[in-house]
């Protein structure tokens, strides 16, 4: 019998990251209750308050712009090469 891997959404991750932050019940007591793993619920939490800090900085606006500012210029690259490529198959056929 082979077992399928659970994929979470991230609502529920989110959901159990903040009640394991809460510390109201144990990460025996939140596992149970949504049928996760404890180490799902240390991993979680840990993730959250590792993303915390960068949620109120204004990094994430910098790498957002970075990202936008690469995909321009791929795409500028990409249609350059396109014409090139065009070009040369024009001459190509002309040679022919």
């Amino acid at each position: 019998m082979v077992s399928m891997r659970r994929r979470h959404d991230a609502a529920l991750k989110a959901k159990v990251a903040l009640e394991a932050v809460k510390g109201e019940k144990t990460i025996a007591q939140i596992a149970s209750e949504f049928k996760v793993h404890p180490n799902m619920v240390r991993k979680w939490r840990k993730q959250l308050l590792e993303m915390l800090p960068d949620l109120f900085s204004d990094r994430r606006k910098r790498v957002e712009e970075d990202r936008d500012e690469l995909e321009a210029e791929l795409y500028r690259q990409i249609g350059q090469l396109k014409v090139e490529l065009d070009w040369l198959k024009k001459k190509s056929q002309l040679l022919q």
